[in-house]
């Protein structure tokens, strides 16, 4: 699936570890929604429980796609994807513009693609690279300018960057897919990137819906301490 390799093991599905490592991202969603419920301020609460069910929908998705793989497996699997993506660039750019969050940025992107999944093709998953692009810019750009949500941004980043590299380089005709090659071994990179890419999304769900704090000015009133009181009449 997507070109990537994985040792069948005898089992009815093509992918079994990656259909089973998909489960990932339901767990990550769910403590994700978990961890946004304990919340108190709506304003971090709602973004990160679209979050929450979104990566759980990733999740189900990827069962479905890993799985039996049914003809329509691009329509439950890639919109959710697109739509944690969206959802995290808009929250970034809501951030760094000090706009208000509205939801129609990230659900419209991720209905559309609903359609695109549906039409077949590639351009759904060229929809996903662009998207997965000017994610990963508008969230260095924020980890940049607001230090606050540094940490967590750089770590997400990272595992999100070493789950990729492991992901491409096991694929067909890549070094780690090759048993005989100088590695000598078959690693089941896309597995592994689910649950790197799972890791990644819970580290980086407490950033969203944060904002840069507004100072207010500090204003006296205008009295002058050698003042003379009004003379009364």
């Amino acid at each position: 699936m997507g070109g990537a390799y994985e040792l069948a093991g005898g089992t009815p599905w093509a992918e079994p570890l990656s259909t089973w490592t998909s489960l990932a991202f339901v767990l990550a969603g769910a403590a994700i929604v978990h961890g946004a419920l304990r919340r108190e301020a709506r304003a971090t609460r709602s973004p990160r429980l679209a979050l929450g069910v979104l990566v759980a929908l990733v999740g189900i998705g990827s069962v479905v796609q890993h799985g039996p793989s049914p003809s329509w497996n691009a329509v439950v699997h890639d919109p959710p994807l697109l739509g944690v993506l969206a959802l995290v660039t808009a929250d970034a750019l809501a951030d760094l513009t000090g706009r208000r969050l509205r939801t129609w940025w990230w659900l419209v992107p991720a209905l559309a693609d609903v359609v695109l999944a549906a039409a077949g093709g590639p351009a759904s998953t060229l929809a996903q690279a662009l998207a997965a692009a000017v994610a990963v810019v508008a969230g260095a750009v924020r980890a940049w300018r607001r230090p606050a949500v540094r940490r967590r941004t750089v770590v997400a980043l990272a595992l999100l960057g070493v789950g990729s590299a492991v992901g491409t380089q096991s694929r067909p005709g890549w070094p780690l897919c090759d048993a005989d090659g100088p590695l000598g071994v078959t690693v089941q990179g896309h597995a592994a990137w689910h649950v790197l890419a799972a890791v990644a999304l819970w580290v980086l769900a407490p950033t969203l819906g944060t904002r840069r704090p507004t100072v207010q000015p500090d204003v006296r009133p205008d009295v002058r301490p050698d003042a003379a009181a009004p003379t009364p009449r």
